[in-house]
């Protein structure tokens, strides 16, 4: 990797991390609030008298819309810019978490988790763009992780405060108070985030019509590495997604056996995971392509391995060494997924950048919705046994991988084609 800015980049610096931090900090509430019912679990349950089905339902819910989103959201980055989106999901993912804290009926509190999957859904992908945008290409895979990190720092908020402050402060004043968060990051984002630097302003393109949304899904779904990008998506984020977001605390302390404050030191621990993995994927990536499609397979096959390791151990219980293990492998999940967008990058000119983002991270909500709906349906047919309930994981992740493989070589062919056509012209396309 060269270390030389190349023609066309964007200049980077601290201006950058600046205003690139703003957007980071959106994304950072908009991960606590997804992942704060991921803690109270077991309180939504008393409080709104429902079974796991019905429980379920407010995640499958939740990533159903932020999943439908994905495109609209894509196109919107790529008409509207960064900045006008990311304010119109703070001001829908804030209302959303006021909303829940004031629920007091299950249809109140499914609009207020519908409402807060709305405003989610516009924020990563408007900070993907905001990195393309302010840094220098060679840098996205890093940038990339990097945001997401941050984000994952989120869901430490979700399994050492509100955990915590549910359980002293009450739902409603927990819920309402975190949702001032979104109050702050609007007010930042209103004042000070810029879409891109000075002098360097996108190409303008027309948006007319309904021939303008056609053509940018239709041009970006012809990529295969826009497709190869979704399926990595698609197979490495759920598993992990689906057990902070929801089923985790359930299982370690319903079937484990476990205490909640072990359980979240266990949630917790796939977070912190989660953010040392994303740094090391992020250098090897930025440094060797070559190495994306290894990892990300190696991580489904590690996360299978210790996901079957558990759910098959003889006795009642999985020892603790091994729950730890298996935490430390989800922690994993998050920067695998990250892969799916260095597939869709290069393969896409920066005007559809947004659309292709979307489409990718279309596929591991689309994932985890259905895994989610999955366990809380087998989990009410079965007797809340969780071994079998969890074992639907499997048939994603084998689905997944059989579209990886097929579409691996399509990708990489594809975009050694377009190296060559960069190098021939003197026009850099990220490779």
């Amino acid at each position: 990797m060269t270390s030389a800015r190349l023609p066309g980049d964007p200049p980077g610096g601290r201006r950058a991390v600046a205003v690139w931090g703003l957007g980071v900090a959106v994304y950072f509430v908009a991960i606590t609030y997804r992942t704060s019912l991921g803690v109270a679990g077991i309180d939504a349950a008393e409080r709104f008298h429902v079974n796991a089905s019905a429980l379920s339902t407010f995640s499958i819910l939740q990533v159903l819309v932020y999943a439908g989103m994905q495109i609209p959201v894509g196109l919107m980055v790529d008409r509207l810019g960064t900045r006008k989106v990311l304010m119109l999901g703070v001001l829908l993912f804030t209302l959303g978490q006021f909303g829940f804290a004031l629920s007091h009926s299950y249809a109140m509190a499914l609009f207020s988790r519908a409402l807060l999957g709305c405003g989610d859904a516009m924020t990563f992908i408007s900070v993907l763009r905001l990195g393309s945008r302010w840094f220098p290409a060679r840098r996205g895979p890093l940038i990339a992780q990097i945001a997401a990190l941050f984000g994952m720092a989120g869901n430490l908020v979700s399994t050492l405060v509100i955990a915590r402050a549910l359980h002293g402060a009450g739902w409603t004043a927990t819920f309402a108070g975190s949702a001032l968060g979104g109050v702050a990051v609007f007010v930042l984002v209103l004042f000070f985030l810029e879409d891109h630097p000075k002098g360097f302003e996108p190409a303008p393109a027309a948006h007319r019509g309904g021939g303008y949304v056609r053509r940018q899904i239709a041009e970006a779904w012809r990529e295969p590495g826009t497709r190869l990008g979704m399926w990595v998506h698609f197979t490495t984020q759920f598993p992990a997604m689906v057990f902070l977001l929801l089923w985790g605390m359930p299982f370690l302390v319903e079937a484990e056996g476990l205490s909640r404050a072990t359980a979240g030191r266990l949630l917790t621990l796939v977070v912190l995971s989660n953010m040392a993995v994303g740094l090391v994927y992020g250098q090897v990536i930025a440094r060797h392509h070559a190495a994306r499609a290894p990892l990300a397979l190696g991580t489904v096959g590690a996360t299978a391995l210790l996901w079957g390791t558990v759910l098959a151990w003889p006795s009642d219980h999985a020892p603790m060494w091994l729950l730890v293990v298996l935490c430390v492998v989800l922690g994993a999940c998050g920067p695998a997924s990250m892969i799916g967008f260095d597939f869709a990058r290069p393969a896409n000119p920066p005007e559809r950048s947004g659309t292709a983002s979307g489409i990718v991270n279309m596929g591991g909500f689309t994932a985890s919705m259905t895994t989610l709906l999955a366990i809380g349906v087998l989990l009410d047919l079965t007797g809340d046994d969780f071994r079998i309930a969890f074992a639907s994981v499997f048939v994603l992740q084998a689905l997944g991988v059989t579209q990886i493989l097929r579409l691996r070589g399509q990708a990489h062919r594809r975009e050694r084609e377009r190296v060559v056509a960069s190098r021939v012209e003197a026009v850099h396309v990220p490779a």
